[in-house]
């Protein structure tokens, strides 16, 4: 399932993202370049704007929490989502593209020497050539899942 989140849900996209769900983010306020970027990439609209949701007679997504735990919540429960550990961390939280296994000598003088001497795994973006490691955040978000009640 594909997703198009409107510009009030930036935070929840990061979310979606990381837990490996193909999601774009239109920050704009214009909801016809949103609803015609939704039929051309037929994906679901999550939104907290009650009149988009309403008028729309594309599939949308009613999220009614303004808190981002809750919000992630009411994402997973109500489209029922089950959660992936292989998928998560695969796309990129800024580009929504796939990310790809880079390896380790490319990443020397683009990440922290800390880092660089520390990990061996590194996947990046092919579009935005941000490079990512398994560090704390992966902890974190662990952490927070298990908070909100979601098994991995």
């Amino acid at each position: 399932m594909k997703f198009i989140l409107s510009r009030e849900l930036g935070r929840l996209a990061k979310w979606l993202r990381i837990l490996g769900f193909d999601t774009a983010y239109f920050n704009q306020d214009n909801t016809s370049s949103l609803i015609i970027q939704a039929l051309r990439d037929s994906r679901l609209i999550i939104t907290r704007n009650h009149r988009l949701a309403g008028s729309c007679r594309l599939k949308t997504f009613l999220v009614k929490s303004e808190k981002l735990k809750d919000q992630l919540i009411e994402v997973l429960k109500g489209l029922k989502l089950g959660i992936n550990s292989d998928m998560m961390f695969s796309r990129c939280i800024i580009c929504n593209v796939g990310l790809e296994k880079i390896d380790k000598e490319k990443t020397k003088d683009k990440v922290p020497e800390y880092v660089f001497n520390t990990q061996d795994n590194f996947i990046a973006c092919p579009e935005c050539k941000r490079i990512y490691w398994s560090g704390t955040h992966w902890g974190n978000v662990a952490e927070t899942l298990k908070e909100i009640g979601v098994a991995l």
